[in-house]
C-alpha cells in the first residue's frame, strides 16, 4: 500500500505543473494514471485541484478504494447532475489526459463540464510520471531481481527439440510462480503484449508490436510471441520478458544457444553489447534522448549492422530505449524527435538488438536508472550469451 506521504508528493509534483499552466486542476480517467496519484486501481475518477486534497470519485469497488488509497476524500461516483458541483466553481481550465480517453468517454465528461474547458495534459502527465521516487526505483529493483532470478533457471529447462511455445510455457510458469502479475500494461493505442517471448529463427519475424522483435505467434489475430516450431541447434534463441511485481514493470533479452553460434551473429551480439554499454554510460541528467538514438545508429551502421538494427530491414523499430514503470511504454523514448534532456530518477530500458534475415535475432535489454554516474543497471544477471 502506498503511505500518504507518497501518494501526496506525487500529487504535488503534478499540482506545481498545473500552477505553472495556468490550470485549476485535472481530472484523470485513465485507471493506471489513477493508480499512481491514488494508491488504488479500482474503476474511478480522480479530481486534482491545483491546491488542496484530491477527492477520488469511486464507481466499484469503494469499499476496496477506501482500503488500498490513503487518500483522505474517498466518495461514489456523482449523478451527472451533480459531478460538476463537486469541483469548485472557479476551476474553469481543467486539465485531461487526451491520449488515452475515448472519444465516447471525452464527450461524457465535456457534457458535465458544459462551461469549462478540458485542456489537453498528456504529455504533462507522462514527463511527471517519468521521474521516479525513491520508492518507485526500489520496487523497479526488486520487479528486475525477481525477473532475472527466473533468466538465470532456463539453462535448467531449455532442452533441445522443445518448440518455442514450451519454452514459454516453462519460463511463464515459473514467473508467475514467484509473484509475477501478468498485466502488461501499455498506453500506446492498438498495442498490446502478452509478457514476452522466446523466439529462435523461425519466430524472429515481422509484426505489429513497435519493438525490434515480434515472433509470428500462433495466428493471426495474436500474431506475437512463440511459434510452435522446434527449437533447433545452432540457432540464437531470444527470450524477452517483462516482469510486473507489485505494479512495476522491468523489461529484460538474453540469448540463449544450443551448441555453437553462426559467426556473423555472434559479431551482431557483441555489437549489441558495444551499444548497450555506450548507452547506459551516457544515461546521465541533461543527455539529450535523441542524440543517444543517434549515436547507436551510428556505431550499429559503423559494425556493418545498420540495415539490421532494431528489426528486420525496412521495417525497424525507431528507438534504442524506453522509459518503463507501472506501464512498458513510459517517457523517456530514445528516439528521432525526442529532444530533451533525461532526468535523475527516469528509468529506462535499453534493448539494442539486431535481426538477421534468414539466422535470426540477437541482442540484449537491461533496465537502468539515470544517475549522475550514468544507468544504474536494475536487472542484474550477466549479459553474455548462454551456450548450452
Amino acid at each position: 500500500m502506498l503511505t500518504h506521504t507518497e501518494v501526496m508528493s506525487r500529487v504535488s509534483r503534478m499540482q506545481e505543473q498545473l500552477q505553472a499552466k495556468g490550470l485549476d486542476g485535472a481530472l484523470f480517467i485513465f485507471a493506471i494514471d489513477v493508480y499512481y496519484f491514488s494508491g488504488t486501481r479500482q474503476n474511478s475518477t480522480l479530481w486534482i485541484p491545483v491546491e488542496g486534497e484530491p477527492i477520488l470519485m469511486v464507481r466499484k469497488s469503494l469499499s476496496r478504494a477506501k482500503e488500498d488509497s490513503p487518500l483522505k476524500d474517498i466518495r461514489p461516483f456523482p449523478s451527472s447532475k451533480e459531478f460538476a458541483g463537486i469541483l469548485p466553481p472557479a476551476a474553469l481550465k481543467i486539465g485531461f489526459t487526451y491520449d488515452v480517453a475515448p472519444v465516447q468517454h471525452f464527450n461524457f465528461y465535456a457534457k458535465l463540464l458544459a462551461d469549462r474547458e478540458l485542456i489537453d495534459i498528456s504529455l504533462l502527465n507522462r514527463e511527471v510520471r517519468s521521474v521516479k521516487s525513491p520508492y518507485e526505483v526500489e520496487q523497479i529493483k526488486a520487479s528486475g531481481d525477481a525477473l532475472s532470478s527466473v533468466f538465470a533457471q532456463v539453462p535448467d529447462f531449455l532442452k533441445e527439440g522443445m518448440r518455442e511455445l514450451d519454452l514459454t510455457a516453462e519460463f511463464e510458469c515459473r514467473l508467475r510462480k514467484s509473484g509475477n502479475e501478468g498485466i502488461v500494461r501499455m498506453r500506446a493505442y492498438n498495442q498490446e503484449l502478452s509478457g514476452g517471448l522466446a523466439v529462435s529463427t523461425g519466430g524472429a519475424s515481422y509484426g505489429f508490436l513497435d519493438g525490434p522483435v515480434t515472433g509470428r505467434g500462433l495466428s493471426n489475430a495474436a500474431p506475437q510471441g512463440a511459434t510452435r516450431d522446434i527449437i533447433a541447434r545452432n540457432t540464437p534463441i531470444l527470450i524477452d520478458y517483462v516482469g510486473v511485481f507489485n505494479g512495476y514493470n522491468t523489461d529484460m533479452t538474453r540469448i540463449f544457444v544450443i551448441g555453437t553460434l553462426d559467426p556473423e551473429l555472434q559479431r551482431a551480439f557483441d555489437l549489441a553489447l558495444d551499444i548497450q554499454n555506450f548507452v547506459q554510460r551516457e544515461l546521465k541528467p541533461g543527455a539529450i534522448c535523441e542524440e543517444l538514438f543517434f549515436k547507436a545508429l551510428e556505431i550499429a551502421d559503423k559494425g556493418g549492422f545498420g540495415s539490421s538494427f532494431m528489426g528486420m530491414p525496412g521495417e525497424q523499430a525507431r528507438f534504442v530505449g524506453h522509459g518503463i514503470g507501472l506501464e512498458v511504454d513510459e517517457y523517456p523514448v530514445l528516439a528521432q524527435g525526442f529532444k530533451v534532456p533525461l532526468q535523475a530518477g527516469q528509468i529506462i530500458a535499453i534493448e539494442p538488438k539486431f535481426n538477421i534475415p534468414g539466422k535470426g535475432a540477437v541482442g540484449i535489454e537491461n533496465t537502468f536508472a539515470v544517475t549522475p554516474a550514468g544507468g544504474q543497471k536494475l536487472t542484474n544477471i550477466p549479459d553474455e550469451i548462454v551456450f548450452l
